[in-house]
């Protein structure tokens, strides 16, 4: 049998550039990375972001179509995988690894300063091209980075795009179509997003307070999470993924959670575990009324209110198309060496739980406890939802 084993990971996001950074700031309950912005808003006013800080990779050695803050982003994650994906270059050859990517921003922020240079003056600015906004821009990137040339793609389904670019990359390895896939995700901020959601009314006033009685809409974040994928491998691995397509709504959950339970028991089926099983659930947790209604009721059906719980976007941001490789990334480093210490990441919030939910059992800070089995959900516009089951091989 193919196990899908995630042999190295590279992140980056508002808790931290690397592994050990956000590991350390995600237990610890931080929330520095998220920060008041005034320049997101066409209206002006301020609202907070989940920022990738500091000095980030030099691409101006790059042709200008590759010179990106989204591409910035996806090298200093990539950086920390390079010689992982050099070894396995080596053992399989550049045409047996592919390269898969979920996004939903691409380079749009590009695009963005250079419709407003050409508004002002009828021209757009040296060094812009429109192949940095495309969807396929940081998969393609990633590729001549890593110097693979294996099959090489996007996924953009909104916020289940990285978690489907998951699905996709063990799917690859199952039909011995490459022996590793570089996968995950990256999104940056922009205003596009940030107008969308606020258009939508659910972009939060203050920091997002998910499954609180108070919860009025999401932070927007940015970050990049890539792993290894290989056949052959131990330590951590994706045991099982579940997909839904339930169509309720273009932008509402459906309110029972229907797609998600068939997502998550499909997840737990292939894992061959059942629901009782897992240990933590890395929760989609936007902060939204209605994604929080859904996710409770859906666990709530499956039993699964009792299992520890977080949602880790009120320290990250909602990092959208880079979500489900972030999230999923927390999971792995909650299965890693790196926790030392069997701890969990905790839920961030005001504790004024919403009466209308179930009760979930969120995580404290400092809580502790061994796992074997995460669970990892993402769940998307148009009903796209998706369930990853993270676990430890021998």
């Amino acid at each position: 049998m193919t196990i899908a084993h995630l042999t190295a990971l590279g992140l980056c996001c508002a808790l931290g550039n690397n592994k050990q950074q956000v590991w350390h700031n995600a237990i610890t309950g931080s929330r520095a990375g998220m920060r008041w912005r005034s320049d997101l808003l066409t209206s002006g006013s301020a609202v907070i972001a989940g920022e990738v800080s500091g000095a980030l990779p030099d691409l101006s050695v790059w042709p200008a179509h590759y010179q990106s803050r989204n591409n910035q982003l996806a090298t200093l994650a990539y950086q920390q995988i390079a010689e992982d994906v050099a070894a396995a270059r080596q053992q399989y050859g550049a045409a047996r690894i592919a390269v898969i990517v979920g996004t939903s921003t691409s380079g749009i922020a590009e695009g963005e300063r250079a419709m407003q240079h050409y508004m002002a003056q009828q021209d757009y600015p040296k060094g812009y091209h429109y192949q940095m906004q495309e969807m396929l821009a940081p998969a393609h990137f990633i590729a001549r980075l890593a110097d693979v040339s294996g099959p090489c793609y996007a996924i953009s389904t909104a916020c289940s795009s990285s978690a489907r670019a998951l699905i996709s990359a063990r799917t690859l390895l199952l039909a011995d179509l490459a022996d590793a896939v570089i996968v995950g995700g990256v999104d940056s901020l922009c205003q596009l997003t940030f107008n969308g959601f606020a258009a939508l009314e659910s972009v939060s006033a203050a920091h997002c307070q998910p499954f609180s009685m108070q919860r009025d809409g999401i932070n927007i974040g940015e970050g990049a999470a890539l792993f290894l994928m290989q056949k052959h491998g131990s330590g951590i691995a994706l045991l099982g993924c579940g997909a839904s397509g339930d169509a309720h709504h273009v932008s509402a959950p459906q309110p029972e959670g229907l797609g998600a339970i068939n997502a998550i028991t499909q997840a737990c089926q292939q894992a061959a575990i059942t629901p009782a099983q897992l240990d933590y659930i890395n929760l989609h947790g936007t902060a939204t009324a209605l994604n929080d209604s859904m996710e409770s009721h859906a666990l709530a059906t499956l039993a699964l209110t009792k299992v520890a719980a977080s949602s880790s976007k009120s320290m990250t941001g909602h990092t959208l198309g880079a979500a489900g490789a972030i999230e999923a990334a927390l999971c792995w480093l909650t299965l890693s060496d790196y926790n030392t210490g069997q701890h969990l990441v905790p839920h961030c919030w005001d504790g004024q739980a919403d009466p209308a939910l179930p009760a979930l059992s969120l995580v404290s800070i400092g809580q502790q406890q061994a796992v074997s089995y995460c669970l990892s959900n993402s769940f998307a516009f148009g009903g796209n939802n998706v369930a990853l089951i993270l676990g430890k091989t021998i």
